[in-house]
């Protein structure tokens, strides 16, 4: 599908903004760190919010005082052991789809079919961890590309890459202006401004609508049921 034309290119964040997996990730995630490491660091009040599944590692693991020379070239296996368990263990019936979710994904897609926008994902998960939490309510088949934990350590990097991608999908360069990045993290808006693409911020995560304001994002929602006329206009 061409879009041409003053169009939009909305990228979505995954956990907090489209759902919650609730706690049981965090002892998943553990396990896999207590396997390649021997140890889970400091896990017990660490915030993931908004963090690659990379930069969590590394992180994690120099609070247990190893260095990123140590961690690095094991990033793989943690990520093999992680999305294993991730499918075996997450239990769809613990997680919950946040509001407006479907209905707002449902409209843009119908929009995308006029060529009017296109819809992307920008996680700091794993590609395939990002599958697995989506599939638990069907959200895969709205997503054609995306960036992602596997994309780059720093949140900051994915921006580039999913534009490439948005590129090659659908045969045009898109400007800064003509993109939204919806997430609910300090880290969402963050990554958005360092690109200068305009950020659209819920509360529907950890962070409230004054650190959301407070980090730059360009708007601040409650949850995403009147989205569609901030990101569409």
């Amino acid at each position: 599908m061409a879009i041409s034309g003053r169009r939009r290119l909305i990228l979505f964040d995954i956990d907090g903004t489209l759902l919650s997996c609730g706690p049981q990730v965090r002892p998943i995630f553990a396990s896999a760190l207590t396997d390649v490491f021997g140890t889970a660091g400091a896990l017990e009040n660490y915030d993931f919010a908004g963090k690659t599944d990379p930069s969590i590692v590394l992180e994690l693991m120099a609070s247990a005082g190893l260095s990123r020379h140590e961690v690095l070239p094991r990033l793989g296996e943690v990520r093999a052991i992680y999305e294993r368990r991730l499918a075996e263990r997450l239990d769809p019936s613990k997680m919950t789809l946040l509001p407006f979710v479907v209905e707002l994904l449902d409209r843009l897609t119908a929009r995308g079919e006029q060529g009017d926008i296109g819809l992307g994902l920008l996680t700091g998960n794993w590609a395939p961890c990002a599958q697995i939490k989506l599939a638990a309510f069907d959200l895969n088949r709205f997503f054609p590309f995306g960036a992602f934990g596997c994309d780059g350590i720093d949140r900051a990097e994915l921006p580039p890459v999913a534009l490439e991608r948005a590129r090659e999908r659908y045969g045009r360069t898109f400007r800064s202006d003509e993109v939204w990045i919806v997430g609910d993290s300090r880290h969402d808006v963050a990554c958005a401004r360092a690109h200068g693409i305009p950020s659209l911020a819920v509360c529907t995560g950890r962070a409230s609508a004054s650190d959301l304001l407070a980090a730059g994002a360009d708007r601040v929602m409650a949850d995403l049921e009147h989205a569609e006329a901030v990101l569409c206009d």
